[in-house]
């Protein structure tokens, strides 16, 4: 399954379509904010009023990512999301308070399901056919990479956008900080990558993908495997299920050239890397892709597409690198990531 384009909105600069930006931006406090970019290059400025920002931050990823492939129009639109479009909902519930429930516009409520952002994107492009959002916590975004592959074995659709989106506003972020997730003193990404104290830094972002069953003219990686798994015994069983996975798929641990994973600066949470890195994957160089996007439950999709720009340049970024030095030729990366210690995944991208 070729990964024939990609397109990605993030709190660093990738929505310019390039490669990976040198800078990385800095954030305030715990929360990194999109580095949104100018909507109007994808969507019509009387479009835009009406959408609130994961809206066009989704349209935009699947716009850039449709351009790399030389794409108009997929045959299947699969999106993931654990929020939604959470600001329409604050919008909306807001509304119902003030006003006591009368005279409500229905637009914020129909804006605020999960899956206006592919219904969106399918609207923009005329594409009629199959269309499904999963809202699968922190499996959103590999459930839908799971969907399209299936698709694309039974030979049903030959090109498929897939990706994942979710937003931070200011009500959940203030709701989520109550949960204390986040972190109290300031750091930088550098710091977050090495911290050994509690919390994280949350995040946003939408990242999309065109896969398709044959190679394009820019295709440089493509996607080998994908799997999950739910509330762990424990690391014992994540080396397990990373042999297996790599069995699975006719790789060895020898093979993989390297090692992408989800640190993002909670001591607890880092423990699961850690073991990885110092046992089923030791020696390995490790990259990290947390302390670029921040926090959020299809984070995932940010680490996707980081591999597999990493791939397509077969060079590593300053930024990302934690650990050890990357080999010039990188065939085969496996990116494992987990949201909250509870839904694990493992994604095995590979040089085509």
């Amino acid at each position: 399954m070729y990964i024939q384009g990609t397109g990605c909105v993030s709190p660093q600069e990738t929505a310019n379509g390039g490669p990976f930006p040198e800078q990385v931006l800095p954030w305030e406090g715990a929360r990194m904010k999109a580095a949104e970019p100018d909507y109007k290059q994808w969507i019509d400025v009387k479009l835009i009023r009406r959408m609130s920002r994961v809206i066009k931050m989704g349209v935009a990823a699947a716009q850039l990512s449709l351009q790399d492939a030389g794409i108009e129009k997929p045959d299947a639109i699969i999106t993931g999301t654990a929020y939604g479009c959470l600001d329409d909902t604050g919008v909306f519930l807001s509304k119902m308070i003030n006003q006591q429930e009368e005279m409500l516009t229905p637009t914020a409520f129909i804006q605020s399901t999960h899956n206006t952002v592919a219904g969106q994107i399918a609207l923009m492009l005329g594409c009629h056919g199959y269309n499904n959002t999963f809202v699968h916590k922190g499996f959103s975004f590999e459930s839908a990479l799971l969907d399209a592959s299936m698709i694309l074995k039974e030979g049903r659709s030959g090109t498929i956008l897939t990706g994942a989106m979710d937003e931070l506003t200011n009500h959940s972020f203030n709701i989520l900080s109550r949960f204390d997730i986040y972190k109290k003193e300031v750091v930088t990404p550098a710091e977050l990558l090495h911290s050994q104290t509690h919390g994280t830094v949350a995040g946003e972002g939408a990242a999309c993908f065109v896969l398709g069953t044959e190679k394009g003219a820019n295709t440089a990686a493509k996607l080998t495997g994908v799997t999950t798994l739910y509330k762990p015994g424990g690391k014992a069983e994540i080396s397990a299920d990373i042999a297996a996975f790599l069995a699975a798929h006719n790789c060895s641990e020898d093979e993989v050239s390297l090692f992408i994973n989800g640190r993002n600066g909670d001591a607890s949470g880092d423990e699961w890397y850690e073991h990885m890195e110092n046992s089923a994957l030791a020696g390995k160089p490790v990259a990290c892709f947390k302390h670029l996007c921040g926090e959020y439950p299809t984070a995932a999709a940010f680490g996707m597409w980081l591999g597999a720009k990493v791939i397509a340049a077969q060079q590593v970024p300053a930024a990302a690198l934690y650990k050890g030095t990357a080999p010039d030729a990188i065939k085969k990366v496996l990116i494992y990531n987990h949201y909250k210690q509870t839904h694990h995944s493992l994604i095995l991208l590979s040089a085509c």
